[in-house]
């Protein structure tokens, strides 16, 4: 659990993040904002990236300890989106810096969290082969990550919200589907 003085210099960045872009913000902005010197921050932190991952995995791990279940895929997506539509600035100005990839790793585990989440609660009992599992968890994570790259891509513009819960009214019943090929395939293998 982050100290006080890590929260503290975690909602300055975040402050400072949603107000400008990653590469006008200085150590120096962070500890000024937040009332703390230098050391401090690089007691806590070993430069802007580390604070980075530590962000987004606060993020996530607000997101872990919250969902115990969800039960629809338009709430996997809104849960894998929960840091990028409460920060829309932020999100942007860290998808458009030189940590792109740090935060793109980090959207596919929030991605993967939701997915696997979703079939855990909605699926508990249902017996799949592994590897069947894996890969209906594998193409909706990757879906899920593709479609918030294109929306970030996009600048998050708003009416994609509402093509992506189209989009979840197209696919009901493809995961049952699936599922149900996949239990007919297992009973025919040798």
């Amino acid at each position: 659990m982050p100290s006080r003085t890590e929260e503290a210099i975690i909602n300055s960045f975040i402050k400072l993040l949603d107000e400008r872009p990653l590469n006008k913000i200085s150590v120096r902005d962070i500890v000024e904002d937040c009332g703390v010197n230098r050391n401090t921050f690089y007691y806590h932190f070993a430069d802007i990236p580390s604070l980075i991952d530590a962000v987004v995995r606060r993020s996530f791990n607000e997101i872990i300890t919250t969902y115990a279940s969800i039960t629809t895929l338009n709430e996997c997506f809104d849960i894998a989106l929960k840091f990028i539509c409460e920060h829309r600035r932020a999100a942007i100005h860290l998808y458009n810096s030189a940590n792109r990839e740090l935060f793109e790793r980090h959207l596919m585990e929030h991605a993967r969290f939701a997915v696997t989440t979703y079939m855990n609660t909605v699926f508990p009992h249902v017996e799949l082969p592994e590897d069947d599992r894996e890969i209906i968890i594998r193409s909706y994570t990757c879906e899920c990550y593709g479609l918030m790259i294109d929306w970030l891509n996009h600048d998050l513009r708003e009416d994609w919200r509402d093509s992506f819960r189209r989009l979840c009214e197209l696919r009901t019943g493809t995961v049952e589907l699936m599922i149900q090929r996949s239990s007919e395939s297992k009973e025919r293998r040798p």
